[in-house]
């Protein structure tokens, strides 16, 4: 049985570790509300221009852009979305192995590691293909930490130029989707050659009204509380069908088309950086709470072996006076 000094002592790292893990807990609390706001900034866009592409594809479903082609596959390019830094759960390594099974199904249908491109944004993802001697297309760490629009839009360019001179014959992108803050989707989406009706059709849902990250706190604000949809539904303002288009319809498509694969990188960005703090703040909350129990353990466990030592001395003061 520990001594009372060792129990002590233990309690104290305890109480240590536990004022650790909530301060980081409500950084990322913090942080995970700037990049709600991020994302809700870049909805009206997102609506508006699917919107658009959704009305041209009602008018003119066949048509013909260079984006939607699909080829035999021999050269892939992929991009994976990970964190800068680690304490936020399985993250990283439920991207990176999603990563690696994909890397695998292609390897078995004959590709070889020369035949794999890999944008690696964030240093988690970026270590490992490093480690494996994997082909990166560069280094994007600053993105992990600051979401940058510009930087999607130049890496978007870059992937459609590869696309469209045949050096690469697809390209995915592995990340995870935000619906809450207590449900972060592992994602594999096809991003050339590019589906619009599927893009524009998918299940977007996302839940940004709240932070709550324990099943129970959840249902309470579900039932007391009206959510981001609720909240913004009634001020919903039905969007224009007129447009007139110049020159013409496909022309018009060839433009809007690669605004919506840098809209694509940007949202899926956007989705890991907020899956990133909500995944944190789910693994800090746990550590505090495993803190908690803890120390109610050892307090108990610190009261026994006080009592008990009280009880002997008690027995042999006793003793003492008998003899």
């Amino acid at each position: 049985m520990p001594s009372l000094k060792e129990i002590k002592n233990r309690i104290s790292s305890v109480n240590s570790t536990r004022k650790i893990t909530s301060a980081m807990k409500m950084v990322a609390s913090s942080k995970l509300h700037h990049a709600q706001t991020a994302i809700q900034n870049m909805l009206p866009y997102e609506t508006t221009l699917e919107h658009i592409l959704k009305s041209f594809l009602v008018s003119t479903p066949d048509a013909d852009i260079p984006f939607d082609k699909p080829r035999q596959v021999r050269r892939v390019a992929l991009l994976v979305f990970t964190s800068n830094s680690s304490l936020c759960g399985g993250f990283n390594n439920n991207v990176i192995k999603k990563m690696l099974e994909v890397i695998k199904e292609y390897k078995d249908q004959g590709l070889t590691d020369d035949d794999i491109l890999i944008y690696p944004i964030g240093r988690k993802v970026e270590e490992k293909v490093k480690k494996m001697h994997l082909h990166a297309a560069g280094s994007f760490l600053q993105l992990a930490d600051k979401p940058d629009s510009e930087s999607c839009r130049q890496i978007a360019i870059e992937v459609g130029t590869k696309w469209m001179h045949g050096e690469v014959d697809k390209v995915e992108m592995i990340y995870h989707h935000f619906k809450s803050a207590g449900s972060q989707i592992l994602t594999r989406r096809t991003f050339l050659p590019i589906d619009l009706e599927e893009q524009l059709y998918e299940d977007k849902a996302r839940d940004l009204s709240m932070n709550a990250v324990t099943a129970k706190a959840q249902e309470y604000k579900r039932l007391h509380g009206k959510s981001y949809s609720e909240a913004d539904g009634a001020n919903v303002v039905p969007l224009n069908d007129d447009f007139i288009v110049e020159p013409d319809l496909p022309t018009v498509l060839r433009e809007l088309v690669p605004k919506e694969l840098h809209l694509m990188v940007y949202t899926a960005l956007l989705d890991s950086v907020a899956s990133e703090h909500a995944a944190r703040m789910v693994a800090m909350q746990t550590a505090t709470d495993n803190a908690d129990e803890l120390l109610r353990e050892l307090n108990l466990e610190y009261n026994k072996s006080r009592q008990a030592a009280i009880t002997n001395e008690l027995l042999d003061l006793a003793g003492g006076a008998q003899n």
